[in-house]
């Protein structure tokens, strides 16, 4: 198992490759999704066995709206039963969920069951799993932006703190590690802000067929890069 020294605290993933997967092995695209998610539990436990206090996982995009009405329809049915079937197990091993995104643009059952879900765990302290839901690093930004117009805040006391407190989830380090899956190399979007100094790793791999072998080879070249933060 690998070591805990020098483990990244916040590691985030664009889970990447599920349908190609599907593609690749003669299967519905649904397979890939539900495959998918088999590999984020696993994936999951093992960044907690190596010490990542917090897992940012990217689960659907604004963007992913536009994919057909048949795929959109199973993933929010797939996320309606993780909510359902699967918290319990999420709250047994102490993990605290947080949901990220415009959540409000979701149908009201799958804001109910985020809401009971983040409300059962929010108690539990040996890791937090940040789901972007959702989600655009841009459309973040905007909403920041809204919020802080809404204030009506001295131009003058605009800067990086006031912008960062109106982010989703302010209450979180930025994170130390970033992972893309599917050998695309590119962020599209993702966490802008949080990603400045972030190191970034791309894996070949397609999401489905990632292992906790990669994760490790992930950390590792994390603690073989020295991070200077513009110095």
């Amino acid at each position: 198992m690998t070591s805990h020294h020098k483990a990244p605290r916040h590691v985030a993933i664009i889970m990447d490759g599920n349908r190609r997967w599907a593609r690749k092995h003669g299967k519905p695209t649904l397979e890939g999704h539900r495959v998918g998610y088999q590999t984020l539990k696993k994936i999951g436990d093992a960044a907690l066995e190596r010490g990542v206090k917090i897992l940012s996982v990217w689960a659907f995009s604004t963007d992913n709206w536009k994919r057909a009405k048949r795929e959109v329809t199973f993933l929010m049915g797939l996320l309606e039963w993780v909510l359902k079937e699967e918290i319990a197990e999420f709250h047994r091993k102490d993990v605290k969920l947080l949901v990220t995104g415009r959540i409000h643009e979701l149908s009201a059952r799958l804001q109910n069951l985020i809401a009971d879900a983040m409300n059962l765990t929010r108690e539990n302290t040996h890791g937090i799993l940040n789901v972007l839901l959702n989600y655009g690093g841009r459309e973040e930004i905007v909403d920041a932006v809204r919020a802080i117009v809404r204030a009506k805040p001295e131009a003058e006391s605009v800067d990086e703190r006031l912008i960062e407190k109106h982010l989703y989830r302010s209450e979180l380090p930025d994170p130390d590690l970033i992972i893309r899956t599917s050998g695309e190399q590119r962020l599209s979007g993702f966490m802008p802000w949080q990603l400045a100094y972030s190191e970034l790793v791309f894996v070949d791999k397609l999401w489905p067929d990632f292992t906790p072998k990669d994760l490790d080879a992930a950390l590792e070249e994390f603690r073989r890069r020295e991070r200077r933060f513009g110095k």
